[in-house]
């Protein structure tokens, strides 16, 4: 079968970056090819060439479209050509509605008394013929979407479907998907692969971007692996196996992704402590969650487990003091009453907080690597004496510290994978999500806490990057701290904790010991309450909590 598209040979440097150093890539009529690799491997450059955002003088190599020489000067031609990128943060209109973003910027216009446009009719857009076409095209290909709908009251599943919507109105022959379901529900992914299924039967070809080697290996018929800006692997999915293409991407072998531990001696001194804890959004509203209680221990590793919505970020960032009001229970840290009113008041108790959102909650992207490392112990830079009064900071001590701690959480950048005042240099922005969770997890160490509290430290982040903090944390609890740890990976809360607790209908309602938290009974114990397969039929998923959205 011809290639739709192919690149030979591609080239791209960013002044003295090589970012793409000779590579091979190619996509035929309906086949959903993936595209793997490390955050900093080249897959974003990669993408940005194909759909014009880097035009063709901006790179060597040769990109041909149909057999013929492509020379995108614009994204605009990439689209004329027949090519659409859905990238994972999504560009819609939240006013409008599910119709009117699928045919904005191509609106059908008529005049305004019903003629066609013109000198004497102005023009005006043709919201029935809107609705109308969207509906056939929603129909079609068995998007279940309301296109009257408002994009705000969507999900992020559906706002998803919103965009590909919008590139088959414009009848592409070519979907790019960066991480289409990083931030999607079990039951938004299965939709969302299922409807990539049925566009590839109906001749769309799609280049899948993911960290997720389930879905790659669930959906694609071929996989490219991208390391150091070249092309190592490319071979059909079926003749190759999961650890092939970890090694693939990391160069290395991966043969067991968590580090051995000891678990924490039992006499090691309680740090965190929970008796009959209740709490709620506001004064005058029910418990979110209730009557919690559980212990954390200096050295232990405490997983919190459960569906989506279950209320696993609000327990941790209730402890934080960021949500809810208590209603009842006690709450100690080292044996003192815990009760934060604010972030500050957590953070000079010694809690920390690694957000899910770590783009949003816990760093300044256009604020620099030396900058964002300092932004919650500022008040240790100060020099005695009027260093606070004058609002001065200790640039050196700040700098020889934050260098220690950048190598220590092994932070790379592109340019280098060794640690320097270039590197403190960077802006946040310019480094991948892996090296951006590394700088979260480095200035929550600064703070110097007992206890740290990580929700979903390992998203969006790639199989490496994964390694890398897993050894961190582990390093952290042998030198005494306290984690506990929310996630939706079961090999997650399986490799790395002592003990997981499982929320489920507002109450833990199942705590397993190491030995016992297998993926079998965290998946029932989510779904049912109990991890005994006796009180109702397991569920289906394999590598991830099943998740449900609550309204």
């Amino acid at each position: 079968m011809a290639d739709l598209l192919s690149l030979r040979n591609i080239r791209k440097r960013f002044g003295g970056v090589v970012a793409l150093s000779g590579v091979d890539f190619s996509l035929r009529e309906a086949e959903i090819h993936a595209l793997c690799g490390e955050n900093g491997a080249g897959k974003s450059t990669l993408i940005k060439i194909l759909s014009g955002i880097h035009p063709a003088s901006s790179f060597d190599g040769e990109y041909q479209i149909d057999g013929a020489l492509a020379r995108f000067a614009a994204p605009a031609d990439a689209n004329q050509a027949g090519l659409s990128v859905i990238y994972q943060e999504l560009a819609l209109c939240n006013e409008l509605t599910v119709a009117e973003n699928i045919f904005l910027g191509n609106e059908p216009l008529r005049g305004l008394f019903g003629g066609r446009p013109g000198r004497l009719w102005p023009a005006r857009i043709d919201h029935i013929r809107i609705e109308q076409e969207s509906a056939q095209l929603l129909s079609h290909f068995g998007i279940a979407l309301d296109p009257r709908a408002r994009v705000f009251n969507l999900g992020v599943g559906q706002k998803q479907l919103v965009e590909i919507a919008k590139a088959l109105a414009r009848r592409s022959r070519v979907l790019i998907l960066d991480e289409p379901t990083a931030a999607l529900s079990q039951r938004e992914c299965a939709v969302l692969l299922d409807l990539l299924r049925g566009l590839r039967q109906r001749g769309t070809a799609c280049v899948y971007v993911s960290h997720k080697l389930d879905e790659v290996f669930a959906i694609s018929d071929r996989i490219t692996v991208l390391r150091d800006g070249q092309s190592v692997l490319s071979q059909p999915i079926a003749t190759v196996t999961p650890a092939l293409v970890v090694s693939a991407m990391c160069g290395r072998t991966v043969d067991d992704l968590f580090p051995a531990r000891s678990p924490a001696p039992r006499s090691a001194p309680t740090v965190l402590a929970v008796r009959d804890l209740s709490f709620a959004p506001h004064a005058d509203a029910p418990p979110r969650l209730r009557e919690l209680s559980f212990s954390v221990a200096a050295g232990e590793i405490v997983g919190i487990g459960g569906l989506l919505g279950s209320g696993r970020s609000e327990l941790l960032r209730h402890l934080f003091g960021t949500f809810g009001v208590r209603t009842s229970g006690v709450v100690t840290l080292q044996g003192l009453p815990f009760a934060p009113g604010s972030p500050s008041d957590a953070l000079d108790r010694g809690v920390v907080l690694l957000s899910e959102e770590r783009r949003r909650d816990g760093l300044c992207m256009d604020a620099t690597v030396s900058e964002n490392l300092s932004l919650s112990s500022l008040a240790s830079l100060f020099p005695a004496g009027v260093g606070r009064h004058l609002g001065l900071l200790d640039s050196r001590r700040e700098r020889r510290r934050n260098l220690d701690m950048a190598t220590r959480v092994r932070l790379r950048s592109a340019a280098s994978t060794t640690v320097s005042d270039a590197t403190l240099a960077l802006r946040a922005r310019a480094l991948s999500g892996g090296n951006q969770q590394k700088i979260v997890l480095g200035k929550a160490l600064l703070a110097a806490p007992k206890l740290l509290l990580l929700d979903e430290p390992t998203r969006g982040v790639d199989i490496g990057a994964k390694q890398d903090l897993y050894e961190l944390i582990v390093e952290l609890c042998q030198q005494g701290l306290a984690v506990v740890l929310v996630s939706s990976e079961l090999p997650e809360l399986v490799g790395l904790c002592d003990r997981v607790l499982v929320l489920s209908d507002s109450r833990i309602t199942a705590e397993l010991a190491r030995g016992e938290a297998t993926a079998e009974a965290l998946l029932l114990a989510a779904a049912t309450g109990s991890p005994h397969p006796s009180v109702g039929p397991p569920p289906t998923s394999h590598g991830a909590m099943p998740q449900e959205r609550v309204s």
